[in-house]
């Protein structure tokens, strides 16, 4: 975790397992946790910067930017939960969600 000073934290899980699809059988994660959370619920996550799909094009609702400047270079993903529930979810269920995105490889 990278403490971000007025703008919360920025979580890393490392070598996360991609299925087949991708142009990597890993990838690092990172997702922003902004002040407030768990009341401001996670939205969006970065991967590593090279991460493409196996044909060599960009996820869908992918791209570079968006975020704090030191997930900047990173794949930033546009992901979202309406679900959000802050008596209930956490970096675990956040991170299933992640997962059930790197699942489908698009």
């Amino acid at each position: 975790m990278q403490d971000l000073p007025g703008s919360g934290s920025v979580i890393t899980v490392p070598n996360i397992s991609l299925p087949p699809g991708w142009s990597k059988s890993s990838t690092a994660v990172h997702f922003w946790a902004q002040p407030g959370y768990p009341y401001s619920r996670l939205d969006c996550f970065w991967v590593d910067p090279d991460l493409r799909l196996a044909s060599g094009v960009t996820p869908h609702a992918s791209g570079f930017g968006n975020g704090p400047a030191v997930l900047n270079g990173n794949v930033w993903f546009s992901w979202h939960t309406d679900h959000w529930n802050a008596g209930r979810d956490d970096f675990n269920t956040w991170m299933a969600s992640i997962r059930e995105r790197l699942n489908k490889a698009m």
